[in-house]
């Protein structure tokens, strides 16, 4: 699904990433763990086009992401990759519904709000389709990104600490979550995540450290 050949990344006079090599496989659920500040999110970035490395090479269901101009890069990132923060950024003006189809809208999906509803209701919230993010619980509001991430049925999805910000029993939904969608939708994930316990049910686990990987398992 992904390789990722000797990534470098450096901001000012701190090397971030000193070559990373890896490669995620179809249907897989990888964790990135590490220390804070050891690149982490960086290399997530990098890896769903959101940033770019200094150097290195990236191939995703074989494209090569270096040889697309922006418009074609932009394009490969609607339609292939999807994307979950630790902060949901839905729009506070839309309803869930609403914000799921922004994706498919941009992707000119004439049938977005049914797969919105769709989605919504696989992911247990067909009640709460016309409320307003400010009317959702923390939980709610993440499951809404999380159908957001899957709208255009991307190759993968990015998750970069989508635990981090909800209570202990909204974190083990949505981590089981994951992995029902896995199997469910045979769904590529990887998740940058301090959560050791959402590190250890992932297919592999990764450890960046001191700018390269370490692999645990």
């Amino acid at each position: 699904m992904l390789q990722a050949r000797q990534l470098k990344k450096k901001y000012n006079n701190l090397e971030v990433l000193k070559g990373i090599d890896l490669e995620i496989l179809e249907k897989e659920i990888v964790s990135i763990v590490g220390a804070s500040g050891a690149g982490k999110s960086t290399l997530l970035h990098i890896l769903g086009t959101l940033d770019k490395a200094d150097s290195g090479e990236i191939e995703i269901k074989g494209t090569k992401i270096q040889d697309l101009n922006q418009k074609k890069l932009a394009a490969f990132r609607n339609e292939e990759i999807g994307f979950i923060f630790q902060f949901h950024n839905l729009l506070p003006e839309f309803t869930a519904l609403e914000n799921v189809c922004i994706p498919a809208f941009i992707r000119g999906d004439k049938n977005a709000q049914n797969k919105a509803s769709e989605l919504l209701s696989t992911l247990g919230l067909s009640d709460r389709v016309d409320h307003k993010p400010s009317e959702l619980s923390g939980g709610e509001q993440q499951r809404v990104s999380v159908a957001r991430a899957l709208i255009n049925e991307p190759s993968i999805v990015f998750a970069d600490e989508p635990s981090g910000n909800l209570d202990s029993q909204s974190a083990e939904e949505l981590h089981k979550l994951f992995f029902d969608l896995r199997n469910e939708l045979g769904q590529t994930f990887v998740i940058v995540t301090h959560n050791m316990e959402l590190a250890s049910m992932a297919d592999r686990t990764l450890e960046i450290k001191d700018g390269v990987i370490n692999t645990n398992q």
